[in-house]
């Protein structure tokens, strides 16, 4: 008998918070995560497809003192009917979540397996931690943000990182793929330094950025700046580029 294929709408009520920690774990699901058009009085809202075997995806909230705590998370994790991780990047089931762009958010996001597409354009975003098991990994990081610490993971895909504009404060932006292709992008003239290796694949950096050591570039004005990014890229094979847009 065939593992349907079965889909569930959400949306949570805004309730005055003005911050958020979001923790998303859709285990072999791809995700798209991106901000709600207009954000309103919803804090979250999305289409969650889950196997009709797996059971429906749990999800809990908690509001207070203007915080709130959102969990989305797939059920039925580890049973022996379930597809493997690797598997998952030929087509599973898919999640849409969309965040109010005006809450400051702590944002974590987990596949087990399936491809991940962050787009946090317009969003206030404090932390990002996200990680997928074999898919692609594509992140989209907010213009202006202020102490970013910013990770994406993937243990067999390609990551791309698209840095904001206008960033303040110390910055982290680490991405990191065990074999594919890391590509981050980042607006011209911010004040950076790169940390960038390959354990196979070629290293490309911008020129811009002068060599420091083996592995290491930076900005001219990186040590005096007081806004700044700190870059660690990283792949096991792949190739690794670092470039200004």
């Amino acid at each position: 008998m065939a593992n349907k294929v079965l889909t569930g709408n959400f949306s949570e009520s805004l309730d005055g918070a003005t911050s958020a920690r979001v923790d998303i774990d859709t285990y072999v699901g791809h995700l798209t995560v991106d901000p709600i058009a207009g954000g309103g009085a919803v804090l979250a809202s999305g289409t969650l497809e889950y196997y009709e075997k797996q059971g429906v995806p749990a999800r809990t909230v908690n509001k207070g003192d203007g915080h709130a705590t959102l969990t989305l998370k797939a059920a039925g994790t580890g049973r022996p009917w379930f597809r493997v991780p690797w598997a998952a990047c030929g087509g599973t089931y898919q999640w849409q979540v969309h965040l109010n762009p005006a809450v400051s958010s702590d944002i974590t996001a987990h596949s087990a397996g399936g491809n991940v597409k962050l787009n946090l354009a317009g969003m206030t975003v404090t932390r990002l931690a996200a990680d997928t098991a074999g898919g692609n990994m594509d992140v989209i990081l907010p213009d202006h943000a202020a102490n970013l610490n910013a990770t994406a993971r993937t243990g067999g895909g390609n990551v791309t990182v698209d840095i904001g504009s206008g960033l303040t404060g110390n910055n982290t932006v680490n991405a990191n793929s065990g074999a594919g292709n890391v590509v981050v992008r980042i607006p011209s003239g911010i004040a950076a330094r790169i940390h960038a290796t390959s354990g196979a694949g070629k290293v490309m950096v911008d020129p811009l950025f002068t060599r420091t050591d083996r592995n290491t570039y930076q900005a001219a004005d990186y040590d005096r700046a007081a806004n700044k990014v700190e870059i660690t890229v990283k792949s096991g094979a792949g190739n690794v580029s670092v470039g200004t847009k």
